[in-house]
């Protein structure tokens, strides 16, 4: 912060020639006036005194809105508020506060584009983790993924599928043979245990007919007699063709012969 600034008027009178004082003055007082340059060009007057000097003929032509004044440390007149003021200081702090905002934008702009990368990474991840119908191969929903429940009855089957077992499983001829499984805690005539729920194929999601529930329960407390329980009668028959076709004699075969 400046001092306020001094203004010494010069009038002319007798032998005495200002042109000579002013200059003296100049040096005897430069301790008082004169500011630190900084890099932009200006000066910082920090407890400085402005000196400003006119000549009292010139002050009387030009007014005291002429370009007459000449302060101290400077080469060239200048109007009246310019001289005690420092324009240029204004300039570069006008400069710095355009080159901030500039970096600020710059950096709220780095910013926005981080958070979209990050956002579309995470929605790459997100549809990379996306569960697959087993029964069509269509990908889940979001109101389907979030709707699966651990106590979901086909939680890999879209609503369509679904429907489509649970249809199944509610057939008339899967009702008749519920109907005729004995009460849980009741033994059966050939086994021991009735399943709680009607099975699923492994290898294709469909639920077990009636026929292949019934040869693939396990008898008391001895295993199932089917080779492969946890395949349905299309997908056990499938897999003994495969092996029949690779090996030229399935294990049914073998058997029999």
């Amino acid at each position: 912060m400046p001092h306020p600034p001094v203004l010494l008027v010069f009038n002319r009178l007798g032998a005495r020639n200002p042109h000579r004082t002013i200059p003296r003055l100049h040096e005897l007082t430069r301790h008082l006036w004169q500011g630190e340059r900084q890099r932009g060009g200006h000066h910082l007057y920090d407890r400085k005194i402005p000196i400003i000097a006119v000549g009292l003929k010139n002050l009387r032509e030009h007014g005291p809105s002429g370009v007459v004044f000449a302060r101290f440390g400077r080469a060239h007149p200048q109007p009246l508020l310019e001289a005690i003021g420092n324009p240029r200081f204004e300039v570069a702090q006008a400069r710095e506060a355009e080159e901030a905002k500039t970096r600020a934008a710059a950096y709220q702009e780095q910013v926005r584009r981080a958070a979209q990368e990050q956002a579309a990474k995470q929605a790459a991840d997100r549809e990379a983790r996306r569960p697959v119908y087993t029964g069509c191969g269509a990908k889940f929903t979001d109101a389907r993924w979030e709707a699966v429940q651990p106590k979901d009855s086909h939680p890999q089957l879209c609503d369509s599928c679904k429907q489509t077992a649970n249809a199944t499983a509610a057939s008339p001829a899967a009702g008749t043979w519920e109907r005729q499984e004995p009460a849980r805690g009741e033994a059966g005539s050939d086994d021991f245990w009735p399943a709680p729920e009607r099975p699923v194929c492994t290898e294709c999601g469909a639920a077990f007919t009636d026929e292949r529930w019934k040869a693939t329960k396990p008898v008391g407390w001895t295993a199932s007699p089917a080779k492969h329980p946890s395949l349905c009668g299309d997908c056990d028959q499938q897999y003994e063709a495969d092996l029949d076709r690779t090996w030229g004699l399935s294990p049914r075969r073998e058997e029999h012969d």
